[in-house]
């Protein structure tokens, strides 16, 4: 008869207790986990349509998903009589300690979201960053990757880009190409300017708008320099600078106009 009246004991004072306290616990993870998968689906469309960058939706949301479902269980832990003020404790001083291990890994994580909040530029834009250029070929949270002329692959910390100066070559859809030819002293001014005119006028890739410049930007030591400055559309720059400079140089041959290199000129006196 004492067993009983103990096992009874036992189950009226800790079975039904903790019972009741495990379903508790269980319901808040459940109807917890249901909330914080419905707030992230709604986060995730309000993202969407603003129209940002699909990398840093999905960062963004899978931040805001585990920081909720580390609520919702401290709350489930909470009803089990687990002491949360010390795992809080314990959260925010491991937060802290792998703040401070992942310093440079947080400050390209904090300018990779700058890159793609901001998006100084694209991918397939040509760019200078970091001392290195190339075609952006991925902009990701930690580092982005170009591509060099070469075909190279360059990996980049996110935290040198953005520190730093960064030259967007495609960003307009027009350039000015500023080139430089000098003719000698003795050469005629007046034939070279024109020349060059009827050279910049014959490409069709020059545009009319805004008027490409020809005109005597300097009298060197060794030479008349002339400054061409045309525009053209971004990508025909290259074509149209390595054009140009083969064709001046062809046709100033032709018409006998020298392209002077510098020299110096020494002077002897003999002795008497």
């Amino acid at each position: 008869m004492l067993e009983n009246i103990d096992i009874a004991n036992l189950v009226t004072t800790y079975v039904i207790p903790w019972g009741i306290n495990i379903a508790m616990a269980l319901a808040i993870f459940i109807v917890g986990k249901i909330i914080v998968n419905t707030l992230t689906g709604i986060l995730r469309t309000v993202l969407g349509k603003s129209k940002m960058d699909q990398i840093l939706i999905n960062f963004v949301t899978s931040i805001f998903k585990t920081v909720l479902l580390l609520f919702v269980v401290i709350a489930a832990l909470d009803q089990l009589g687990v002491d949360t003020t010390s795992l809080i404790a314990l959260l925010g001083a491991a937060g802290l300690a792998v703040g401070l291990a992942l310093q440079s890994s947080l400050q390209n994580f904090a300018a990779g979201v700058m890159l793609i909040v901001f998006r100084p530029f694209k991918a397939g834009d040509f760019v200078e960053v970091a001392g290195t250029s190339g075609v952006v070929e991925t902009i990701g949270i930690f580092s982005s990757t170009l591509r060099t002329g070469d075909n190279r692959e360059i990996i980049i910390p996110n935290g040198s880009i953005y520190g730093g100066t960064i030259t967007n070559y495609s960003a307009r859809d027009t350039r000015r190409i500023d080139m430089v030819f000098g003719i000698g002293y003795d050469d005629d001014i007046k034939k070279a300017k024109d020349l060059l005119e009827k050279i910049i006028t014959a490409d069709e890739r020059v545009l009319s708008d805004p008027a490409p410049v020809i005109a005597v930007g300097e009298l060197a030591d060794s030479s008349v320099n002339f400054v061409v400055r045309p525009w053209v559309k971004t990508a025909d720059y290259w074509a149209v600078l390595w054009h140009l400079n083969e064709t001046v140089k062809l046709e100033f041959d032709q018409a006998g106009i020298s392209i002077p290199y510098p020299q110096m000129d020494i002077h002897q006196d003999k002795a008497a």
